[in-house]
């Protein structure tokens, strides 16, 4: 049974920079796809960044492009997301997911993702 560990959540203000974690333990990690996912109360989960096994393959939602940036380390179990020039309307539970599968295709919904972790959140003042 694979686990998912996010950390690095927390509070910013506006313009400031965060870098989520998320270790992977009791499964599969070097051949899967990874994500991150966002949900705010009351609303539906996101889709905020994805990449494929090797992160020869990676898409934004337009909401974060060009401010948040999606790596993964494969020896390390590890998917990262680097955020920067946070806004208010950042601020969410942040969620790390698992496909089960190696490849991505373009804005992804939750529903190809089969492991999700605890989430973090974030908050981001103005």
């Amino acid at each position: 049974q694979v686990q998912l560990v996010e950390s690095g959540g927390g509070l910013v203000q506006a313009g400031g920079s965060l870098r989520l974690s998320c270790v992977a333990s009791g499964g599969s990690f070097s051949n899967r796809a990874m994500g991150w996912f966002r949900q705010v109360p009351g609303k539906e989960r996101e889709f905020v960044a994805a990449v494929n096994w090797n992160g020869g393959t990676i898409y934004y939602a337009d909401s974060v492009k060009g401010r948040f940036t999606i790596s993964r380390d494969n020896a390390r179990n590890t998917v990262y997301l680097q955020m920067n020039s946070l806004k208010p309307d950042d601020t969410a539970v942040y969620y790390c997911a698992r496909r089960t599968i190696g490849t991505i295709a373009a804005r992804p919904t939750r529903y190809e993702f089969n492991d999700w972790g605890q989430g973090t959140q974030v908050t981001v003042s103005s």
